[in-house]
């Protein structure tokens, strides 16, 4: 009897033990497919990031190569740019030669002719002022040439500036330039000019306003026509009030 009651509370207990241990077991399993869950959660959201950054990669690769063949491109303009202001300047100077020389010669016969006797015939002093008046006419068309020359000069001048100096710098105007201004709006402080390219005025060029010989004001050029212009006044430099009518000539 005492070995049959034995034996059932030994059964008993072993029981529960299995079960504490199926517990124990069960919850170690849980716990595992949660953190496997959790890590494969995390797996998912590496992974898209990981995508998203190779494409990222991708776009910031065709940026860097559209940079590049931009920077060629402007490369390529500047120098375009300056071999063309280098052909000019020496245009210019061949045209200015070939004006001394047509001077020099028109002067030349100009002093013959006035001493030109009166035993000549009426055809040869015909001639002769025929020769005169063409030689005028060609110094004339030459002066208008070396004029058209000289204003894309100054253009091609201007656009090497900007392409090889500091934003900051303003392009050189031609020292002779003179304009006065034909509207003023006080409001937004910018002036309309009554000269523009044509007279060699080219944009972000600086101009001093002037009144019965004092200095108004400084404008910077923003807008440039054949003969019409629109100018900023500069801040900080602004002594007056600008007013229609006033002058203005080339600053620093």
């Amino acid at each position: 009897m005492f070995i049959r009651i034995s034996l059932i509370i030994a059964i008993v207990a072993s029981l529960a033990t299995a079960g504490i241990s199926f517990l124990k077991v069960k919850e170690k399993i849980t716990t595992l497919v949660s953190e496997r869950d959790d890590w494969k959660g995390k797996f998912t959201t590496t992974d898209a990031e990981l995508k998203t950054t190779k494409t990222d990669l991708t776009n910031t690769r065709k940026d860097l190569d559209k940079t590049k063949t931009d920077l060629a491109t402007t490369t390529s303009e500047r120098d375009a740019a300056v071999s063309e202001a280098v052909n000019a300047k020496k245009l210019s100077d061949d045209v200015s030669k070939k004006l001394a020389t047509t001077t020099s010669e028109r002067d030349k016969f100009d002093q013959e002719l006035s001493q030109y006797k009166v035993v000549g015939t009426v055809s040869q002093v015909g001639a002769a002022l025929t020769d005169a008046k063409g030689l005028r006419q060609d110094r004339t068309n030459l002066v208008v040439k070396i004029s058209s020359l000289e204003r894309q000069l100054v253009v091609a001048t201007n656009l090497l500036a900007q392409l090889t100096s500091p934003e900051d710098r303003s392009p050189p105007l031609p020292p002779e330039l003179r304009g006065k201004i034909v509207v003023v709006d006080p409001k937004y402080d910018f002036v309309v000019l009554d000269v523009g390219g044509t007279q060699g005025l080219v944009e972000n060029g600086i101009l001093l306003v002037n009144r019965n010989g004092k200095l108004v004001a400084k404008l910077k050029v923003r807008s440039v026509q054949p003969d019409r212009a629109i100018a900023n006044v500069l801040p900080g430099w602004k002594l007056g009030e600008v007013m229609e009518g006033d002058s203005v000539l080339p600053g620093i």
